[in-house]
């Protein structure tokens, strides 16, 4: 199985149990780096797909909630470099397919071929790059692709129809809907269109879709789940890690009953 088709197995496995996957977002590193292995291995003890953020400087899809934690784990010391040597530890191992989200440039100064090689060395099967247009993407794309490894597309509700049918064409692993057109980390819900929304994102693919942006409670991924795969969780699961919460437990409350 190739690496992107972990990520899709891993989602519809978890259709096929009749419940909604859960894709939790963490900022690599936050809040502790010594403390990155265990954190992951909690929020991937509950993830069906685990999505981890590369800090960056100019996070600019993102609101203030992951703009601190990237902030903060670019003064300690975090690198995309560190983040490899981390996951190739003996002690970190985790099964979950792990999907990096990150801007272009962390990507593009590590180099495309060295960052399949690694991802797949480290159990990494897909990246999400939202300042990537899929018009500049076929360089990053083309060496992924050659080591298995997904490039995730994301979708909005401005997406034109035709662009939508490339863009689902081109996804590898999942599609990823955005449920607003906004940044993460809102406080003012789902929108009321949701389900339209989501019911032509799917039906625009053969891959699960992944619905992110405002998601924050188990009736946000019960909603989500009516219409969509999966349900990606961040800034609250962030801001979970940043009181010094449990991921894990908060996680498990996530799912219905």
């Amino acid at each position: 199985m190739l690496p992107h088709e972990k990520i899709t197995a891993a989602i519809r496995a978890a259709s096929d149990g009749k419940r909604t996957a859960l894709v939790p977002f963490i900022t690599a590193g936050y809040p502790d780096p010594n403390a990155f292995i265990d954190t992951l291995s909690a929020v991937a003890s509950v993830g069906d797909v685990v999505e981890l953020g590369i800090p960056f400087s100019d996070p600019m899809a993102d609101g203030m909630t992951i703009q601190r934690s990237s902030f903060k784990a670019i003064e300690d010391g975090v690198t995309l470099s560190w983040i490899f040597e981390q996951l190739a530890r003996p002690e970190c191992s985790v099964d979950t397919p792990l999907v990096m989200m990150s801007y272009l440039n962390p990507l593009l100064a590590y180099g495309y071929e060295r960052l399949a090689k690694q991802a797949v060395a480290t159990g990494v099967c897909g990246f999400i790059v939202p300042d990537l247009p899929y018009e500049e993407s076929d360089e990053l794309r083309n060496a992924l692709e050659a080591q298995g490894v997904g490039l995730i597309q994301l979708v909005t509700p401005a997406t034109p129809n035709d662009r939508l049918k490339i863009l689902a064409n081109a996804s590898k692993g999942f599609l990823y809907a955005v449920t607003i057109t906004g940044i993460t980390g809102g406080d003012g819900g789902l929108p009321a269109n949701l389900a339209n929304y989501l019911d032509g994102v799917s039906a625009a693919t053969a891959l699960p879709v992944c619905a992110g942006f405002g998601i924050r409670a188990a009736a946000d991924v019960s909603n989500v789940g009516r219409h969509a795969a999966g349900a990606i969780v961040g800034s609250a699961l962030v801001e979970v890690l940043e009181q010094g919460g449990d991921p894990a437990a908060w996680l498990r409350n996530l799912r219905p009953e």
